[in-house]
């Protein structure tokens, strides 16, 4: 009869996986320092895991399973612990009358199998996973569910018998002392680092910390989308708030005006900064989190999913020793990381590099950077006055808010300055007109703008999951491509928490200012006339960028219509 090793060895080697030579030397491997043969044969490169799988489903007749385009019943997770799927390397798949069938990435090991018929008091059948598949569907599916977690810490608090301070419509004295007693305690800490390692596991851009009637909701901006989390208990709410001011440095006894702060936490060596702003509402203090994960940043302009063709226009714009490059979009749509990635491209050490912003996101090396103080008197425009004193080269403004920045900017783009900065408007021939309004002169605008950028964040299809489908020729006729195109849809995995998208890029329409262009806005003319002569010599509407995207198989059609506008 043979050992489960020597199954293992005869499938290998009859299969012709692996050779002689390299079974020896993983068997050498196993006598000296132990572990599993097959995790051997795996991690010295002797063999892929997907071989593996492939091996041992033919040897054995059991069936493979892919377990990211699979999705678990949550019915099912309750028949086997987290701790035993871990244990395992097991996951539930099925179950029909008295028979469990379960993913395993280890089918020879009967102790594992004989282990969950005895626990379940069912039958259980097996099928093959690669172990990669079952460890991000373990931690997918058992960490959706935080209930456990707040339960114990919750009873902790029982425990403590921590008083919670409320303060109603009259002012009343916060007794700073308990306040900090109250933060500091082990159930506190650890309930509000679950909400931050949360944020930073789901790869979230923001945290919403909000009262409620009679709970505390928690809602995760993922990939542009806010997604609501497992509510804590309303009693909650006063605690965690505190430990976030603690730990932002924060008045904590003030709780009728807006705060703002931050904090950084280091995570697996890796540092991430939370930019904090507290709001008093009429239930309590709303508490926002922007997380400024600088081991997710991008700040590479070739990485932020724009076209060779817009590359290339903008490269040659920020080569040019002076001028005014504006990139324009709603909140969140990465302006900031735009021009945060034009920095670094032109950032070299013959040149002098300022930004003035509010607040500074991310540090770069090499690069002078100034927080705009407006309480004190330190406003972008007053900065900026500064800044010209300083002999820079390149200017970033954070943002052109009102009359005064948007001329010192222009006169400073006037004078040998390259000058980068932000609109909050929709698109790149409206800037023109928004800067008019504002105050400022055709001719200056004519003679100092480069170019416009106007730009969307969208969510990038998971390539696990996606579903290929052809569009109906009608739809195809209205956007104005082939007919019967191939397009992709979203269809959700544990590798994409089921939303069927992971990570975002820019779509973007890049306006290079031309002399017919230069020409209108001298006669002050209207949006739609400047959009049509830029159509007219080259520039991609943000729709028509997104429609590129999802013939691409980027992005879906469903989230182009989501993000942008038809073209007239």
């Amino acid at each position: 009869m043979y050992s489960l090793k020597e199954r293992l060895i005869e499938l290998l080697i009859n299969n012709k996986v692996i050779s002689k030579a390299q079974l020896d030397k993983a068997l050498k491997i196993q006598k000296e320092k132990g572990g599993s043969l097959k995790n051997i044969l795996v991690h010295a490169g002797f063999i892929t895991e997907k071989d593996l799988m492939s091996a041992l489903s033919q040897g054995l007749g059991i069936p493979p399973i892919s377990l990211a385009r699979f999705k678990i019943d949550q019915e099912l997770l309750k028949l086997i612990p987290r701790d035993i799927a871990n244990k395992y390397q097991v996951m539930p798949v099925s179950k029909v009358g008295n028979m469990l069938t379960v993913a395993i990435s280890d089918p020879l090991n009967i102790f594992a199998i004989d282990d969950l018929r005895s626990m379940t008091g069912m039958e259980i059948g097996i099928i093959i996973a690669s172990q990669k598949e079952l460890q991000d569907a373990i931690d997918q599916y058992y960490g959706e569910s935080t209930h456990e977690a707040i339960e114990e810490l919750m009873a902790d608090l029982k425990t403590q018998e921590i008083e919670i301070i409320h303060v109603g419509e009259e002012e009343e004295k916060v007794d700073s002392a308990r306040l900090f007693k109250l933060v500091e305690e082990a159930p506190v800490v650890k309930l509000t680092n679950m909400i931050l390692e949360n944020g930073i596991k789901t790869k979230s851009s923001d945290i919403l910390i909000e009262p409620m009637e009679n709970s505390l909701r928690i809602r995760y901006r993922v990939d542009g989308v806010l997604k609501e989390s497992e509510p804590l208990p309303k009693n909650t709410h006063e605690s965690i708030v505190s430990r976030i001011k603690v730990m932002s440095e924060l008045n904590i006894a003030e709780r009728r005006l807006p705060q703002d702060g931050r904090f950084k936490l280091q995570i697996n060596n890796n540092y991430v900064d939370f930019r904090v702003s507290i709001l008093p509402s009429s239930k309590g203090e709303k508490v926002a989190l922007r997380i400024l994960d600088k081991s997710q940043a991008m700040l590479d302009i070739n990485k932020t999913g724009f076209s060779e063709e817009t590359l290339d226009k903008l490269k040659k714009c920020a080569s040019r020793p002076h001028g005014m490059i504006l990139v324009c979009g709603p909140t969140g749509s990465g302006k900031t990381t735009t021009l945060y990635s034009l920095m670094k491209y032109v950032h070299s050490p013959e040149k002098n590099l300022i930004t003035v912003e509010d607040p500074v996101e991310y540090q770069i090396e090499g690069i002078n950077q100034v927080t705009a103080r407006p309480e004190v008197g330190l406003t972008f425009a007053s900065a900026l006055r500064s800044i010209l004193r300083q002999d820079p080269d390149v200017i970033m403004i954070g943002e052109i808010r009102d009359f005064d920045t948007v001329d010192i900017a222009i006169k400073s783009a006037l004078t040998g300055h390259l000058v980068l900065s932000t609109l909050h408007t929709t698109t790149a021939a409206g800037s023109v007109v928004r800067l008019v309004n504002m105050g400022c002169e055709p001719f200056l605008i004519s003679a100092s703008l480069i170019s416009i950028v106007s730009q969307r964040l969208i969510r990038r299809l998971c390539p696990k999951c996606r579903e290929e489908y052809h569009a109906p020729d009608v739809l195809c006729n209205k956007l104005g491509i082939m007919a019967n195109a191939k397009f992709y849809r979203a269809k959700g995995c544990p590798a994409c928490l089921n939303t069927g998208y992971s990570g975002r890029i820019g779509i973007c329409e890049a306006l290079v200012m031309s002399p017919a262009i230069r020409e209108l806005v001298l006669k002050r003319a209207r949006e739609n006339e400047i959009k049509k002569i830029a159509r007219s010599e080259g520039m991609k509407t943000l729709r028509e960028d997104g429609i590129a995207k999802v013939l691409a198989g980027v992005t879906s059609l469903e989230e182009i219509l989501r993000v942008t506008v038809a073209d007239d």
